[in-house]
């Protein structure tokens, strides 16, 4: 567990899965993008998705077109809420390179503009930092200034941005050495 300020990353469990549901529903009724979240949108039971969390951690179980990740579950200790989700891709493919970066994240839709998405982003870089990486690519729509800024605060780098055809949307690439 790592804290900053009033927030802690943690590895979701079974303890969790009321909340985890409460967050999913939270962002699907904002119609919110569930960036990071290892595609929680497709789960309707929560215990189905926490396993796929597991099998992303090891590449023995890691399903076919994936990358090994850890997910990381942004709690506030106060409330035991959880405000947002990151995941911390282990390395890149081909897709990744392009438009998807080694850091994902979300955050709940109550929970935003209170600094969240900046504090859970620097805590994933020391996570990567623990990994061994040098330096990670984060992304983001062009015309999401909320995360532009989050990973400008955060050490960001812009490089370029790249038309995904399959959402007809231009994604903007940073890096952050680390």
């Amino acid at each position: 567990m790592t804290c900053v300020n009033d927030i802690i990353l943690v590895r979701p469990d079974e303890t969790m899965l009321d909340e985890i549901r409460s967050y999913r529903d939270a962002m699907l009724a904002a119609d919110s993008a569930m960036d990071g979240t290892s595609g929680l949108n497709r789960y309707d039971d929560p215990s189905g998705w926490l396993a796929h969390v597991r099998a992303l951690e090891t590449p023995e179980t890691c399903p076919p077109h994936w990358v090994t990740a850890t997910l990381y579950v942004v709690v506030r200790p106060t409330d035991s809420r959880i405000v947002g989700m990151i995941d911390l891709r282990h390395y890149l493919n081909d897709y990744l390179a392009e438009y998807g970066g080694h850091i994902g994240y979300s955050v709940r839709p109550d929970e935003r503009r209170r600094g969240y998405a900046s504090r859970m982003l620097a805590l994933a870089l020391d996570k990567a930092r623990e990994r061994g990486l040098g330096r990670v690519l984060i992304t983001c729509d062009e015309d999401n200034e909320a995360s532009r800024r989050t990973i400008l605060k955060n050490g960001g780098v812009f490089q370029n941005n790249i038309w995904l055809e399959s959402d007809k949307q231009t994604v903007s690439r940073y890096w952050i050495e680390l």
